[in-house]
């Protein structure tokens, strides 16, 4: 891939990558930076890029891992520090968008991905099976169980008022 096409590329597909990372990790801050570097990566892999299939599914899964990588080395670190230190999380910008992040964050981790690509990524089932590496089946007992688990934790408040009751 040439520089100028490396450039078209970066320029449409980063703010979607963004926010597809974005969906599956709940920090706007590390998605950036982890899509910036997976770009660089992809600069410096360009021309097998040119041979990918999708150049913009292979800056995915690189953010992802990038991601799912920092989230660990963080947690391992966290434990090991004082929590009083730790910055405060940021606000959300509005009770929607708090609740569905909120909700992504508590069905694990492999059904929020499968979540994330194929309902915000619009990739079918089998678009989602060939870049998570998990057969057609198993992506969608992950779309299952994940709709599920996430049409509980968004209930309306009167389906949780009945619940309780």
């Amino acid at each position: 891939m040439d520089p100028a096409a490396f450039d078209t590329f970066y320029s449409a597909s980063f703010p979607r990558v963004v926010g597809q990372i974005y969906a599956m990790c709940g920090d706007l801050t590390e998605a950036q930076d982890c899509v910036q570097e997976a770009f660089i990566r992809a600069w410096d892999h360009r021309r097998q890029l040119d041979r990918a299939r999708s150049p913009e599914a292979w800056v995915r899964t690189v953010a992802w891992r990038l991601a799912v990588s920092r989230w660990r080395k963080i947690r391992r670190s966290v434990a090991l520090t004082d929590r009083s230190r730790l910055p405060a999380p940021p606000q959300e910008p509005d009770v929607e968008h708090a609740a569905l992040t909120a909700a992504l964050r508590r069905i694990p981790e492999e059904q929020r991905r499968a979540i994330v690509l194929h309902h915000l990524c619009d990739m079918s089932v089998e678009e989602v099976a060939a870049e998570t590496g998990a057969p057609a089946g198993t992506v969608k007992a992950r779309l299952s169980r994940g709709r599920a688990a996430l049409a509980v934790l968004l209930g309306d408040g009167e389906a949780k008022e009945t619940r309780d009751a």
